[in-house]
Parts: structure tokens; sequence; C-alpha cells
């Protein structure tokens, strides 16, 4: 998710609002901005999985950081998604506190943002398993994601299958109007919208149907090996790497053999693909320009995507150093956002337990 896009977000938002107009019972005009008199609410989660890479930040952070002034925004640390993959408590610790500092470091605001852990209001563990009840194992096992996992031989355990209810949960907890997801992530959202329509359906409207925002000028960022960028693939770029640590990365990346006077070809380029993240058109067109005409080798094309990436993030390094030396305040951001979240939470599992007889 890149470039200033501000105007495709504002349209995105007001033919979300134009969709929703027909299913929300009132008289009144809706905008970009609010649902009646309800302020737009998105939800993001981010995984403490790992050291925070391009993926993420085009992928999840940047998007959220825009959307935090186009509506309510909910942002959470993802940290029972985690243990899926993730059994050393120390490390755990470590990435969460990362994946904290490194969000606020790139511009997220919590005094525009609910930014806190999923693990501080535990009430979502008691949703997802309200939600497992009446989900089909059927829609689970057709789910992408699980199939790729165990296809490159992750262990087939029930908190891997069971993943996506536990999004669902997340999602739905905090009644959610737009969640922003990649191009892979939408098979999650459509079984998320899926189980609460069942749900609904059993008990009465009591859950609020999500729409997914796709972006799709880049649903997809490829790591170092034409893949996506991922962790599992051992392919990422890591945004808050030390100088030399970074070329290194950038200088690894994977390309043909085609010597250095030869045209090249940018369309199927993992360095174009990476370039365009960052740069305005014009500088894009250089690049795939200068491919094309041939005369320049792939390492001097790695220098130039080098050079823009180090630039790019250098007010987030020096935010980041900030933050690390201010524990305190990292903490109070976190404690300020859980008590937010707990709020919209008991309200809807309070509507959800009398719904379904746990409650008078």
């Amino acid at each position: 998710m890149l470039f200033d896009l501000s105007p495709i977000g504002w349209r995105c938002l007001s033919e979300f609002c134009t969709l929703v107009s027909e299913f929300y019972p009132r008289n009144c005009n809706l905008s970009p901005i609010m649902l009646g008199f309800e302020m737009v609410r998105y939800l993001t989660g981010l995984q403490p999985t790992g050291v925070l890479h391009i993926g993420n930040y085009f992928g999840a952070l940047r998007p959220a950081i825009e959307l935090q002034e186009k509506g309510e925004a909910f942002y959470f640390i993802a940290d029972y998604h985690a243990l899926t993959t993730i059994h050393d408590q120390e490390a755990l610790r470590a990435n969460v506190r990362s994946v904290v500092i490194d969000s606020l470091a790139c511009g997220l605001n919590p005094a525009r943002a609910c930014f806190f852990r999923q693990s501080d209001i535990p009430i979502v563990t008691e949703l997802t398993w309200i939600l497992s009840t009446i989900t089909p194992m059927g829609l689970l096992e057709r789910a992408h994601s699980y199939k790729d996992k165990l296809s490159r031989g992750i262990a087939a355990l029930h908190g891997l299958f069971a993943y996506p209810v536990l999004m669902a949960a997340d999602i739905l907890l905090y009644e959610s109007d737009i969640v922003p997801v990649g191009k892979d992530q939408k098979q999650h959202l459509e079984i998320t919208r899926d189980i609460a329509v069942k749900l609904n359906d059993l008990y009465g409207p009591i859950l609020k149907i999500p729409e997914p925002w796709i972006r799709e000028e880049v649903a997809t960022v490829v790591g170092l090996d034409g893949q996506k960028m991922s962790k599992s693939y051992r392919n990422t770029i890591e945004i808050f790497l030390e100088e030399k640590a970074l070329q290194k990365k950038i200088m690894g990346i994977v390309t043909d053999s085609a010597p250095a006077e030869a045209p090249k070809d940018p369309t199927s380029s993992t360095i174009v693909s990476l370039y365009r993240l960052f740069v305005t058109t014009d500088e894009l067109e250089k690049m795939e320009h200068d491919f094309r005409a041939g005369g320049t080798g792939y390492g001097d094309f790695k220098k130039r995507l080098f050079a823009i990436i180090w630039e790019y993030f250098a007010p987030m390094r020096k935010r980041r150093a900030e933050l690390e030396s201010d524990p305190g305040y990292v903490e109070q951001v976190l404690k300020n956002g859980a008590a937010r979240a707990q709020e919209v939470a008991e309200k809807v599992i309070a509507r959800v337990r009398k719904a379904i007889g746990l409650s008078t």
C-alpha cells in the first residue's frame, strides 16, 4: 500500500458509504467520514512475529496510518495469533514491544487511533468459542492460508486451523465497518462475513457485517526472491536495519544473469517492484526506461533502491530511537488503548451473550 493515495482512499470510502447506505436503516446521507452520525471504524491487526519489514509497512501499517485521519481507527497487536508460531515467552514479549515502537515511530498516532494489545481484551477468546460453535469445518478447510502452511511442512495444529475464527472475533468484537486487507487476506475477511451472517441468521442482527478494503495496486509486496515478502519465506527487508545490513540485503536481491549492457525487462523485476513503493511516477518511469535501454547492471539498480529506502525511513529511525528511551510512554499508550477497546468489546459480548442465551 503505497504513494500518497488520499484521493483513492477518499473514493473507496465514498463507494463504501454508498454500499452500506442500502443496509443502514437511517434516513440520512452517508459521507466518507460518517455513517449517519457514527464515525466509520477501521480495524487492523499487526502481527508480533518478528521485526517489522517493508511488506508489513506497506501492506498494513501505512494504510492504517493513512486511515487514522479518516475515521475511528482500532489497531491491535495480535499476540494471541502469534502463539501459533512463537513458543518462546521472551521472544514474544520482545516482538510485541518492537512492533508497538515501530508502529509509533512510523506515524501511528495514539491520539487519533485506539492502539492496544489483543490479549489485554481476553473477551475476544470467549467470542471466538461462540463463533466456533456455528462455524462449518468445510469453511476452515478451504482456507488458502492453512493449506499453504501445511504444504510448507508446518504442523497441522488446531490453532492454525481455527486461526480464521479468532480473526473473525477480532473484527466482529469491535464492530468494524472497514477492514483493510491484502489481496491474499481477502478470503479470511470473507470467512468472517460468512460466520457473522450465520450467527445473525440464527439469533437476529447482533453482529455488524464488515467490508474489506483492498488496494489492488499494491496487494502483494515482493521479497528478495520475488515471492510475497514473508518471514516464513525468509525473504524480508526489515525497515530499521543498520545501514550496512540493509545494503547487504538489497544487494542480495535475486535477479537473472543478464549482463550490464543487455536490455532488461522491468515488469518482471523484483528491484523495480520494490522501487515503485517509494518513488514518484516520473522516477519509476526513469528506472523502467534505464532497464529497457541496457547499459546498466543490476548492481547499480540495487544501489538506487538502497538509497531511496534508506532515505525514506530516516525520520522514522530518529523517532524510534526516542521511543526506545521512553518505555513508560509506550506502555501508557497500550493501557489507554485497551481501556477504550474494552468499552466496545463489553457492549458487543453482552449483546451476543443475551442473544444466544448465556445471560438474561
